[in-house]
């Protein structure tokens, strides 16, 4: 006979004969001896089967075990949180109470030492005691006046039944009878109702209490870290309970003491959803300021399962008091948008212009009038970006001027070209001497508009005044890469002396002018211009020198701090001052391109010139500063065919070219003067001192011949 062995190793104790309805584990190792030679139909059915011992038994018992576990854990879970549900309403409902207040008042003044607050809150809590016992006594009486009221309305009700069914009975239209058993029959059908409505709401009543409880202990419960869920771990809710254990793992002895006595924290403004994230203000514990919370902030992010740059601690109204707002998880990945103006609009600069969103989601508008800005940060963060995004809205308000300057081979500003009356671009010596010049021009306008505040008796240049025409329209000027400039060795200093005149003296007579930077250090900005720039915008930066250069003085310390921002990571967005009342605010800016493929700024500056058009103006005729005037011209302008008085020409002459600061200093003796000197002589017929137009054409027409 035959015999034929497996290779395999025999296990004693891992022999199974195959039963019937039975199926081999795959893959199991298997052991057989053929015992009869036969052909091969009959061997498989005589072959003694063995199965080397696998765990598959063992696993399905675990898995079991532990489905059963999680379905236990499960349970407690939901039941848990169902009893906090209701002990959240329990809480709430004795903090809303009166005497719930009281106590916690008076706690939280124990604790902070305040001993007039703690006498005022005892003596309130003593009056409400007071009140509430002599409600006590008078609830018999109280109960009493109920009664009487139920029983009179009853005995009213009867009474107008029956003054009804006489009434009936006696006018023939009906019986007495019928009238009665109408309104038993009404009496019925209300309790049918009543009944039929109420079995069905006795049923449900306990389940929807018990979902809403559920639901109220998902929102302010926490169950224990053994019954807790991944994903609850990781999608925490921000509330009450969560800030304050986030403030108590900062292990401030104070807060830690505080929390220790059981006292809560108390919220002037409790958690609750404000744009994309959850705002909170709280009054801290004594000896506590928002401050030191502000400066640390990573750690605080922490407690709320948040990245550092998605919490915003600042100081509130007091020192004590933190004012905290907490993004939604990825918030900055949402970005502030399109840039609004991209197809359609114009803008009025004495408005503000778009600039991007909050944090939480508004949109930001950048206040431009009577205001200067500076803009920094690492390269390739997004200050140019912010810089072109406020001119490009500028550009589209058509009685502005743009001036831009960019010492460096750069092309982020190449495409507003056609709309700015200066445009300077290159890093070369005569290129920076260019600028100079036009700084220099700049500085002398600013003076000139001063006059013409004066002549116009306005403080400030108005929208009236901008849209007249008279040399006051809104001057908006760039200086890109402003470190270059200032820091030229010929002509870094004139120009640094320039930019400090201009950003403390140009607001009020409507000239803006913007400066960007990478760095903003005392040897690359001069601090004049820093500290005159009330517009900071500070993308990421490397250090708290910058941060306030940027932010003002002491941002850093306050917790407004651009440092945190993450190189690449935040990549347009910005921390801002000055832009809305709150102290700073998180922007994301719009980014408008200008790269060949995704040219989105042509359209915009084509847009603008086509504007400026149709109001009969181009860049150009911005361009020209008047430094001299033609006297002869002038006159000739303004005289008819009769001789005029010359105390009365000035004002004719001042009304001619009303931007022009001699003519309106202009007396008639001195104008006398300037015209003899022309060679126009003015006799004194009838002590009038008439100047005659006929003499001064002859002195112009004499003038052009020498000449030629």
């Amino acid at each position: 006979m035959a015999t034929h062995h497996d290779d395999r190793e025999h296990q004693p104790g891992a022999e199974l004969v195959e039963a019937p309805g039975k199926e081999l584990v795959p893959d199991a190792a298997i052991e057989g001896e053929i015992v009869e030679d036969e052909p091969t139909t009959s061997l498989v059915r005589e072959v003694v089967l063995r199965r080397v011992a696998t765990p598959v038994v063992t696993v399905v018992k675990v898995v079991r075990a532990e489905r059963s576990r999680q379905a236990g854990k499960a349970v407690l879970r939901h039941g848990l949180t169902v009893t906090q549900g209701f002990e959240s309403w329990a809480k709430r409902a004795w903090d809303a109470s009166t005497l719930g207040l009281y106590r916690r008042q008076i706690r939280a003044a124990e604790a902070s030492g305040n001993q007039e607050l703690l006498a005022e809150w005892v003596d309130r809590k003593e009056r409400a005691t007071e009140a509430r016992h002599d409600r006590l006594k008078d609830l018999p009486e109280m109960l009493a006046g109920v009664a009487k009221a139920v029983l009179g309305s009853l005995a009213a009700l009867v009474a107008l039944v029956l003054v009804v069914g006489l009434f009936v009975q006696l006018s023939g239209e009906g019986s007495f009878t019928a009238v009665l058993v109408g309104t038993l029959n009404v009496i019925r059908w209300v309790i049918a109702a009543v009944a039929f409505v109420w079995t069905p709401l006795v049923m449900v009543a306990p389940l929807l209490t018990l979902l809403a409880a559920w639901r109220e202990g998902r929102r302010r419960g926490r169950p224990p870290g053994w019954l807790a869920t991944a994903r609850e771990a990781d999608d925490i809710v921000i509330d009450e309970t969560t800030i304050a254990r986030a403030l108590e793992a900062l292990r401030i002895p104070q807060v830690t003491t505080y929390v220790k006595q059981g006292l809560p924290l108390q919220y002037l403004t409790p958690a609750r959803r404000d744009g994309r994230g959850t705002h909170a203000v709280v009054r801290l514990p004594a000896g506590v300021t928002a401050d030191k919370i502000a400066r640390r902030r990573a750690d605080l992010a922490t407690g709320l399962h948040r990245l550092a740059k998605e919490v915003w601690p600042t100081t509130g109204a007091e020192a004590g008091i933190l004012d905290l707002w907490v993004a939604d998880k990825g918030a900055l990945a949402e970005g502030a948008g399109d840039y609004p103006l991209l197809e359609d609009g114009t803008v009025d600069v004495f408005q503000g212009v778009p600039f991007g969103k909050t944090l939480r989601g508004t949109p930001v508008t950048a206040p431009l009038m009577e205001r200067n800005t500076i803009t920094g940060g690492m390269p390739g963060q997004g200050k140019s970006s912010a810089a072109r995004v406020i001119m490009a809205g500028a550009a589209l308000d058509s009685t502005v001027e743009l001036r831009i300057w960019v010492p460096d081979a750069n092309f982020d500003f190449e495409a507003f070209r056609p709309r700015c009356s200066r445009y300077v671009m290159g890093a070369e010596d005569e290129k920076i001497a260019e600028i100079l010049a036009h700084l220099r021009e700049l500085h002398a306008e600013v003076q000139t508009r001063g006059e013409l505040l004066i002549r116009f008796e306005e403080p400030v240049v108005t929208r009236q005044l901008a849209s007249k025409n008279v040399g006051l329209h809104p001057l908006f000027c760039l200086l890109e890469e402003a470190h270059v400039a200032i820091q030229h060795p010929t002509y870094g200093k004139e120009i640094s002396r320039l930019l400090a005149d201009i950003v403390r003296l140009g607001r009020k007579r409507g000239i803006h002018l913007i400066v960007s930077t990478q760095a903003p250090t005392k040897d690359s900005m001069p601090r004049d211009v820093t500290r005159n720039c009330s517009n900071g915008i500070a993308f990421a930066v490397g250090d708290h020198v910058a941060n306030d250069a940027l932010l003002g003085q002491g941002a850093y310390s306050a917790g407004h701090r651009a440092t945190e921002l993450i190189p690449g990571t935040d990549k347009g967005t910005a921390v801002v001052k000055g832009f809305t009342g709150e102290r700073s605010d998180i922007v994301q800016v719009y980014f408008i391109d200008v790269s060949r493929t995704n040219d989105q700024i042509t359209p915009i500056i084509d847009r603008a010139v086509a504007a400026m058009e149709e109001r009969g103006t181009t860049a150009a005729d911005e361009a020209p500063l008047i430094t001299s005037r033609d006297l002869l011209k002038d006159v000739a302008d303004v005289l008819g065919d009769e001789p005029v008085p010359a105390a009365n020409v000035p004002a004719l002459l001042a009304q001619h070219a009303p931007d022009w600061l001699p003519y309106r200093k202009l007396t008639g003796k001195a104008l006398r003067n300037r015209l003899a000197a022309e060679g126009v002589k003015v006799s004194s017929t009838g002590n009038r001192w008439p100047v005659d137009p006929a003499a001064v054409r002859a002195a112009l027409a004499d003038r052009a011949q020498d000449g030629e």
